[in-house]
């Protein structure tokens, strides 16, 4: 046996949990949430073997996490506008009905609120869009068997229909969105805002009051801790 690779596994594996420890809503305590941090921390070592990327305003001092949320901000809204363009002259009302519609059949039924959350959306705003794609006949709803106060809801034919007349815009998009990255750069992209979503989603999901919300954050998951 290999004492000195089992040795080298076992240091690994001790500061993943105690990452985990630290920073529970990060990955999971299994062997899939291991691969993914082993993952994560070479792609991690193999930008950080890079040239420091130049970004708008860095010789004036501004941060990184400032460019971050910046470039994230524009990307987002290139990626609307491209949308936008994908439903034109569609019976679609805006890119939140095909989304949901997406979500529906690639997941299956769910509940309401498993359904905004899972567009991180707040109820109030996800509510109104469920409503507007039932007055459709886009979606079918039922009464759940494990929670009679929860409504179970699923994509329904007409709505399989307007999505598939839609489909081959929406892809365009999809496509467009991608831009001239290389396969193995996508690659990339998709483990980094995959450990973003990581982060956010727990967050996202305790519902803390927006007064509250920066400060809480911060306090508890601000660098270093």
């Amino acid at each position: 046996m290999n004492y000195t690779l089992v040795k080298d596994f076992m240091t690994l594996l001790e500061e993943f949990e105690a990452e985990v420890c630290t920073h529970p809503d990060t990955y999971a305590l299994d062997i899939q949430g291991f691969k993914t941090w082993i993952s994560d921390r070479e792609n991690a070592e193999g930008q950080d073997n890079q040239d420091e990327p130049y970004w708008e305003g860095k010789e004036n001092g501004r941060t990184a996490e400032s460019a971050i949320n910046t470039l994230l901000v524009h990307l987002n809204r290139y990626a609307k506008t491209y949308s936008k363009s994908a439903i034109s002259n569609s019976e679609f009302s805006t890119q939140e009905d095909f989304i949901y519609l997406i979500n529906l059949k690639a997941f299956g039924q769910m509940t309401k609120m498993e359904l905004i959350k899972k567009n991180i959306h707040d109820k109030p705003v996800g509510m109104l869009i469920i409503a507007r794609l039932l007055r459709l006949g886009w979606i079918e709803q039922s009464e759940s068997d494990v929670d009679k106060r929860s409504k179970l809801i699923c994509i329904s034919e007409a709505g399989l229909l307007a999505l598939e007349r839609q489909m081959e815009k929406i892809r365009q998009a999809t496509n467009i969105v991608a831009g001239n990255l290389s396969y193995s750069e996508k690659m990339n992209l998709i483990h980094i805002l995959n450990k973003l979503d990581r982060f956010h989603y727990p967050i996202f999901s305790r519902n803390i009051n927006s007064d509250d919300l920066i400060a809480t954050v911060y306090e508890e998951y601000s660098p270093g801790k």
